[in-house]
């Protein structure tokens, strides 16, 4: 292993490979954790963080979700009873400060040969500031903050100001604890202590809200499920088929399909009739997937009405289906997903048309001859 000491040129051999990887398991295990709350740990952190904020310590109020907290929330004054600045902005300017001292202290290496979403084939032969800036970190911020704690925000109908994560704070923790452990890199003793806080709520409890004199927190989930997408850092998505993704003590949940969040119903009950009503493409297109597309065409009563190869995709068909009340045109996407696999669409299309390559260039604004001029299409 290299010894240099410029920046960001640190090499990992084997073993301080296994090590971030061993560390980034740890933390992301304390993202999915669903043990219960420790509250003594996690009040104590909180309280903690409103001293170094200028504010008094509050008292506290557990509930069992992130949808129970946002129903006794009240809507957030723009100034606190004293005149100043709530609480809730204090925090955040406390830790988006402390974020920009860290930051500058493991630095952004990018190496520009290569997109940023697609990791080196060989981890050992890259610094090991580029494999966590761009390789771990990066899967941990989509795994936890895009894919986990983005399932839960869609979910939450009515916001309630600003709130922390919690367990889900965990992407941007696990970075600077990467870098101080396995890169060798040395914070201040007094941003360590302050980042210490919020690993300490990240290993402790579920999301919170600070406000003037009382945090709500909730307590962690009873079921979290998800599949392994990546396998070079790691990279996780909520998914489950048969019932709830995620699960919280009062019975609120979330359901998704390989990353997508989705109503009940596309996990529970998928069904003809309540494809053909969804609105939302995405929605539609897991449902779609789950109740398969054999079972689909069978129970809308679709026909067959013409099948071509599809110009824009090269070794993929463009179906044109017909029904009672629409008509269908199935697609696969130009795009490989990071699995591997190709997304199949049922795009609805006007009912005069009938022929698959002038289906698909309506999708486009084209005409069918247009579109089997195309290329390429994504």
């Amino acid at each position: 292993m290299s010894t240099s000491r410029r920046p960001g040129r640190r090499f990992p051999g084997p073993e301080l490979w296994s090590r971030a990887l061993e560390i980034r398991n740890s933390w992301l295990s304390h993202a999915l954790s669903t043990e219960p709350a420790d509250r003594p740990a996690a009040e104590a952190a909180i309280t903690r963080l409103y001293e170094l904020a200028g504010a008094s310590p509050p008292t506290f109020s557990w509930v069992s979700s992130p949808a129970a907290a946002v129903a006794v929330m009240t809507p957030t004054q723009a100034l606190s009873l004293s005149g100043d600045l709530p609480v809730e902005a204090r925090l955040a300017t406390l830790v988006t400060s402390l974020r920009e001292r860290l930051d500058r202290r493991i630095g952004v290496w990018r190496d520009r040969r290569r997109p940023r979403d697609r990791p080196p084939p060989d981890p050992l032969g890259f610094p090991m500031r580029a494999l966590l800036n761009n390789g771990l970190g990066p899967a941990l911020h989509r795994s936890i903050r895009d894919s986990v704690a983005g399932a839960v925000r869609g979910e939450l109908t009515t916001g309630a100001g600003l709130y922390w994560g919690g367990q889900h704070e965990t992407h941007w923790i696990a970075l600077y604890d990467l870098h101080r452990q396995v890169d060798g890199v040395r914070f201040d003793p007094a941003d360590t202590g302050e980042l210490d806080l919020w690993a300490t709520l990240a290993r402790s409890c579920g999301w919170w809200w600070p406000r003037e004199g009382v945090c709500v927190i909730a307590e962690r989930p009873l079921v979290v499920r998800t599949e392994r997408v990546d396998d070079s850092y790691g990279l996780i998505r909520l998914h489950h088929g048969t019932g709830p993704a995620m699960a919280f003590p009062d019975g609120w949940t979330v359901h998704a399909w390989h990353g997508t969040r989705v109503p009940s119903w596309v996990i529970d009950a998928p069904a003809a009739d309540r494809i053909m009503a969804e609105r939302n493409v995405e929605v539609r297109r897991c449902a779609l997937e789950h109740l398969g597309w054999p079972a689909f065409v069978a129970d809308a009563g679709l026909e067959l009405l013409d099948r071509v190869g599809d110009p824009g995709n090269p070794g993929c068909e463009l179906r044109l289906y017909d029904g009672a009340t629409t008509r269908l045109l199935l697609v696969v996407n130009g795009s490989v997903e990071r699995d591997g696999t190709r997304r199949h669409y049922g795009l609805r299309v006007p009912a005069e048309i009938d022929h698959p390559l002038d289906a698909a260039g309506w999708t486009y604004g084209l005409s069918g001859a247009q579109y089997a001029q195309l290329r390429r299409r994504t």
